[in-house]
């Protein structure tokens, strides 16, 4: 084994200790962000519950009977309550009988610190990876092998804006039905006219963002790319396709490389323009 491969083996081992240090860091962001989304949304969901409550007896006295609705609504507050004291327990410490003391990652701030953190870690990285010069080939090699992450990364990001169109159709074909089905009851009481008000609404809403942000084109570029970029992986590994009359594997790898990054930058370009807002025809 020769010093110069002596020496990319110990730098690639140092990057990767970067790169563990980093995950590490982005996994306790997540879970921190998580924690106190948690902590927020159990302690106020009690205080919101009562408000919702208050505020309705107040706007149907005398008008709409609430008696149910608030008898229902009794054993989901225990609940919640009972929920406030479990989530208590698992958000602090106790380290005497008298005194609770809010567990470190379960604070505010600790978010913000950790954000510092992965900042200072990524810049450690860029510096770590100035200080070695890897051969081209070395490089292209390594770019092979991220691939199968950018893959994933691509079609993890088409599957979420996906759910969200399918969200919002499902509200707009839902809503749609419901909307003229209560409207077409020409004996609706007054109260449950309120029901067609919300339903034409939520259609409106979802329409709009559907519109707006076009989740479907941006789910379908992104997975468009991503079988884009695994049908050039698996040709270059099985030599197939434009690389089947290759016989130099280093001039097969640099095509790959290039043919990737051009799939890449032209998802940029469409993402560009999917960001640009929907230019209006002027009257």
């Amino acid at each position: 084994m020769t010093r110069e491969t002596v020496e990319i083996q110990r730098a690639i081992e140092d990057l990767l200790e970067h790169d563990r240090g980093i995950l590490h860091l982005r996994q306790e962001i997540r879970k921190s962000r998580i924690n106190r989304f948690t902590l927020v949304s159990v302690y106020s969901s009690a205080p919101a519950l009562l408000l919702a409550l208050f505020v309705g007896n107040i706007l149907a006295w005398d008008r709409v009977d609430l008696a149910r609705v608030n008898i229902v609504c009794v054993p989901i507050l225990i609940a919640l309550l009972i929920l406030c004291v479990v989530v208590r327990s698992f958000s602090t410490t106790s380290p005497s009988q008298f005194v609770t003391v809010v567990r470190e990652e379960w604070k505010s701030g600790y978010t913000g610190k950790k954000a510092i953190d992965l900042e200072l870690a990524i810049e450690r990285k860029r510096l770590s990876a100035a200080s070695f010069t890897f051969p081209p080939q070395t490089r292209r090699h390594i770019y092979k092998e991220s691939a199968p992450a950018a893959i994933e990364q691509y079609r993890s990001e088409g599957l979420h804006y996906r759910r969200i169109h399918n969200v919002f159709q499902s509200v707009i074909i839902i809503g749609s039905l419901g909307t003229s089905t209560a409207a077409s009851l020409a004996d609706t009481p007054a109260p449950y006219k309120w029901i067609t008000v919300s339903a034409s609404l939520s259609v409106g809403l979802a329409a709009g963002f559907t519109g707006y942000f076009k989740f479907r084109e941006r789910s379908f570029y992104l997975q468009q790319t991503a079988d884009s970029i695994e049908e050039e992986y698996d040709a270059v590994n099985l030599k197939v396709g434009r690389y089947k009359n290759s016989t130099d594997d280093e001039a097969a790898l640099l095509e790959f490389t290039d043919r990737v990054e051009t799939l890449k930058n032209d998802q940029r370009k469409r993402q560009q323009q999917l960001d640009q807002p929907t230019e209006t025809p002027e009257g």
